[in-house]
């Protein structure tokens, strides 16, 4: 029997498992493999530069933190499988943790599954992720590709607003897409954004292709009124439409918020199921940065340590 299994990895599984295997607790992860389209490691594999994670002063790869991230977790004697999770039962102890045709039991269960950024699926999208394509304008917005150049933003609500204020902060000129006719985000930050002489905004707009050579060049959009296309020359183009936490293998087991993240007790990382923690951007939708989701799953490991400890 297992005493600790982390299911995903990530900043948050990778600090866990970290702590964990430091606290002699010989924990056992499951980083998972492509699972919802995105490698091990999670969202940090699907951006570029990152310049905002102590420790790094001159920026670095998402995918080479996640690798360096990995081998210290194997350096600490974590035990690291490229497996995916089919389902987990938590109804009575031990756990069980079910990987094709194992069954794997445990005392205690770190959930660092990340949640996936929404993507619009249109023409030329696969060919220019990382190149020019982004879902997150925190992460990668103040690239120096970016700068003083026409940055698009797609989305209508609050996120939307702060990315396209923050990327103003860099770029020479923000377009935000609005399908609608209207913006759904709370009056004060429309306020700030209509007022932001950077920021233009286009109603009832949609993309549909994103175009370019090495780099994204420009992108084609249609108003969805008039039926008219049009081109828009850019080289960044991001999307605040939202993320889907990966919580459907849980099978409803722990309780979730209305759009599926996990319910942690606050500035905890305990679920409502003794023993089973949740660390990482499947329960954290407002920040969703690599270094809390780091934070979390130091949080995750050293409450797991104490559970396992006192029983």
């Amino acid at each position: 029997m297992e005493n600790l299994v982390i299911i995903g990895s990530g900043p948050a599984g990778h600090t866990a498992g970290i702590y964990a295997a430091r606290a002699n607790l010989k924990p056992l992860m499951f980083e998972w493999f492509m699972a919802w389209g995105v490698a091990a490691g999670g969202q940090l594999t699907t951006t570029t530069t990152i310049e905002n994670f102590p420790g790094f002063p001159d920026g670095i790869d998402g995918t080479q933190l996640m690798m360096q991230m990995r081998q210290q977790n194997i350096n600490s004697w974590t035990r690291i499988e490229t497996k995916t999770v089919d389902k987990v039962d938590f109804q009575s102890q031990p756990f069980k943790i079910f990987v094709g045709n194992e069954i794997i039991e445990t005392k205690s269960v770190i959930i660092a599954t990340w949640a996936t950024a929404k993507r619009m699926g249109m023409t030329g999208e696969k060919d220019f992720r990382q190149r020019g394509i982004s879902a997150c304008a925190i992460c990668d917005g103040g690239l120096p590709m970016f700068r003083d150049q026409r940055i698009i933003i797609i989305g209508w609500g609050d996120v939307a607003m702060e990315e396209a204020l923050h990327l103003t902060h860099f770029a020479s000129e923000v377009v935000l897409l609005v399908r609608k006719d209207v913006l759904k985000a709370s009056k004060a930050m429309q306020d700030k954004v209509t007022s932001n002489a950077k920021i233009k905004i286009m109603y009832n707009t949609e993309i549909q292709e994103a175009m370019g050579g090495n780099f994204l060049e420009k992108i084609r959009v249609l108003n969805n009124q008039t039926n008219e296309t049009a081109e828009i020359e850019c080289k960044g183009l991001f999307y605040a439409i939202g993320h889907t936490p990966n919580t459907d293998f849980l099978d409803g087991q722990l309780t979730l918020d209305e759009t599926g993240y996990i319910i942690t007790t606050p500035w905890t990382t305990k679920t409502n199921v003794e023993w089973v923690f949740a660390a990482g951007d499947v329960q954290d939708k407002k920040y969703r940065q690599a270094i809390t989701s780091a934070w979390t799953g130091a949080m995750a490991a050293l409450e797991a340590e104490n559970y396992l400890s006192s029983k």
